[in-house]
Formats: structure tokens, sequence, C-alpha cells
């Protein structure tokens, strides 16, 4: 049971942070009380912003011994309110995003090691700049932190063929519940030890430890790419899209999008910049993507004809394949500002929802007969990377 922190208690957390530290004027912790979407609203005793990983354990321990609960939060960019603390006043926010070294790049090793308060964006150009690849890519790139996209597992874009966060890990930093440090920031791949302990961490969101550090799997730079817009009837011709895609092109099918009809035109209808470039609107559309880590012989025409055959064989209802750089922003664009998009409509209701991609047709078509029945005033905007769909109520 968590207390009330006393002004003993207070003046003790701001001294181990020192006077740049902390935070607690209604104004200047009101970024911190609300979520991104800003459905919750919270009260914090005091938010807190450590520079040191001893500091994070100092607050940690202080915290225990006064029975202080700590809300940890990362960039407060997450959709579901798990970094926003309560309306009691009793809370901490424990914020990283002053922790934010990058300690090393490894190019040989393929690793790079950085605090959890890097944003991802810094983490990817922190590795592009030694010529090499972190593939997780999320539209809130530019202000998530790394300790956030750990603690949620997150997944990406390029989830397809990277996975989810836990499988770019390799170690972790972690200050546990009584503020001791568990430091198995290990570079190796092939680690056969005993418990792999760091995966308890991976999606918990902090409520087993707060990460302070990580190693994570880096990979070559992709030099050739192709994107795609493509229109389809239904998620199941995604599916069946998809397929036929990997059948032939392999692992350099990075990124494979679901957008909705509702989707698109919430986005044309929200968010300055987004184009249509279609002549006329479709039932859904795939965002894909093939990136291959060399010249990959007409890598263009090559998906131009299987793309043309598909249309032939009415598999799909048009495409158009991106011929410059700004024309593939223009195409992720659309997909980057749906969230936004689906905020300055209303209210929705967000769920991740995996399955089998086999089972996605079945369950999207059960599942918006059941809410027909239950909310028939509800939207259903189904949309993201078909590894792991994302189904909207707005």
């Amino acid at each position: 049971m968590s207390s009330a922190p006393s002004t003993a208690t207070i003046d003790a957390l701001k001294a181990i942070v020192g006077s740049d530290g902390w935070l607690s004027s209604v104004d200047d912790t009101a970024p911190f009380n609300t979520d991104f979407r800003r459905l919750y609203q919270g009260r914090a005793a005091l938010v807190v912003r450590p520079n040191t990983v001893d500091q994070v354990m100092q607050i940690v321990a202080l915290c225990k011994a006064h029975s202080i609960a700590i809300v940890p939060q990362g960039g407060n960019t997450s959709y579901c309110g798990g970094a926003t603390p309560n309306a009691s006043g009793h809370q901490i926010v424990l914020c990283l995003s002053r922790l934010a070294r990058v300690r090393s790049v490894d190019p040989d090793n393929n690793t790079i090691t950085l605090d959890a308060g890097c944003t991802l964006q810094r983490a990817r150009e922190a590795a592009h700049a030694a010529h090499r690849h972190f593939p997780l890519s999320l539209g809130s790139q530019g202000s998530c932190q790394v300790g956030g996209n750990l603690s949620t597992n997150a997944g990406g874009t390029a989830v397809l063929r990277y996975g989810m966060m836990r499988d770019l890990v390799l170690g972790l930093e972690v200050v546990l519940p009584d503020g001791s440090l568990l430091n198995q920031l290990k570079g190796l791949r092939k680690d056969n030890t005993g418990y792999d302990v760091k995966q308890l961490f991976l999606g918990a969101e902090g409520t087993l430890g707060i990460i302070t550090g990580a190693c994570l799997k880096l990979y070559p730079i992709a030099t050739d790419y192709l994107t795609a817009l493509v229109a389809v009837s239904d998620i199941g011709n995604a599916v069946s899209l998809l397929s036929r895609l990997r059948g032939l092109f392999g692992d350099i099918v990075e990124r494979f999008e679901y957008l909705p009809g509702l989707a698109h035109q919430l986005a044309l209808q929200h968010i300055a910049g987004v184009i249509d470039p279609f002549a006329k609107p479709h039932p859904a559309l795939v965002l894909l993507e093939l990136a291959a880590p060399g010249p990959w012989p007409d890598l263009t025409h090559q998906v131009e004809a299987f793309l043309s055959q598909q249309a032939e064989d009415t598999h799909i209802l048009n495409a158009i394949v991106a011929k410059s750089l700004s024309e593939r922003d223009a195409f992720w664009f659309i997909r980057e500002q749906i969230p936004e998009a689906q905020t300055r409509e209303g209210a929705s209701i967000k769920h991740d929802v995996s399955l089998p991609i086999s089972a996605l047709q079945t369950f999207v078509t059960r599942a918006t007969a059941l809410i027909a029945r239950i909310a028939p005033h509800a939207r259903i905007v189904g949309y993201g990377q078909l590894a792991m769909a994302t189904c909207t109520l707005t």
C-alpha cells in the first residue's frame, strides 16, 4: 500500500536530483500528468528527472523505504495511460529524459549500448552514423524513448522482418524495486548460461524494475528500397498479397501496413499534407516496403511486374510504386498521421490485437458483426502492421 510522501521525503528526493532535476508546480508538471491522447489525467506529488543511474537507484531506495509509489515515464507517447499517475497526489513520476547518453556503438559486433532515456530517433541516428541500422521505427520516434519501447515491447513498422522490441535486445541494466542494480549489459548473441532474466522486464511497463540501459542489436544498412501503395478490397486480400510477396521476395519484405479506407479518410480530413494518390477512394490500402542490404538487380522492375500480375488476376485494385524519396515519405506520412487524425476526430478505444495472420479475415468479419450489435454507431478503424493488427474503435 502506497503512502503520501511527507515534506521531508519530498525534500530528500529533490536533494538527490539537484535543483534542476525536479518539477512541482501545476504548470511544470502538467505534461507529465496526462497521457498522449489526453484521455487520462492524474496528479503527481513530484516529478523527478535523474541524470545518472545512481540517482535512479537512490530515488527507488528512498521511495521503497517510505512506501511511495513510483510511475516511470519515458517520452509519454503511449495510448493506454500506463505512464500517467493517478489523481491521489501520492505518487511521484520518475522521468528518464535526462538519462540520454549513447554509451557505445560497436559496428563489428553490430550492437549499440545506450541509456533508457535516449529517444528512438537518436538511437537510430547513432547507429546510422556507424553505418548500421536499428530497425525499430515508430511515428513517435522523435519523442518516444528506448526505455519506454522496451517496457512496452514495442513492435513498430518493421516487425515483420525484425520482430518485436524483445527480439532486438541483447542485454539490460535495471534498477530493481529495492534500489539495487541488475547489470546484464552483454552484447552476446550466444549465451546459454542460466535464466534469460532480461525477458521479465520487457513488456512489464516498469512494474518489476526501471530499465536504465540497454544493449541492442544492429543490422547492415539497406541500400536498395522499394515502397508501394496498393489498393485492396479487404484484409483477406491483404493477407494473401503478403503471402505471395514474401514467397517471391523473402525476408527483404520489411514493412506491410494495412490501412482501411476510413483511416485514410480521417487522415485526409484532419491532417494537412496527407495525400490521396489514387483517382478514387478504395476500401483499403496496403503500404509495403522492401529493403535489401545490397543492390538487388531490377528490384523496381520485379515488383512492378509482380503488382501488374496481381492486378490482372484481380487480387488487387490498383498500385503505385514510389519513384522518389519525397513520394515514399508522402506514402509513409499517411500511415504516421492516422493516430493523430483519430485524436482530432474524437475519443477512441484502442486495442492491439495479436493473432495468426491467417486468422485475421475471420476475426475482422466476426468482430465487426459483434461490434455492430453492441455499439451500432461505432466505426472500426483496424489498421497497422499485419504481423500485429491494431483494431481501433472511433
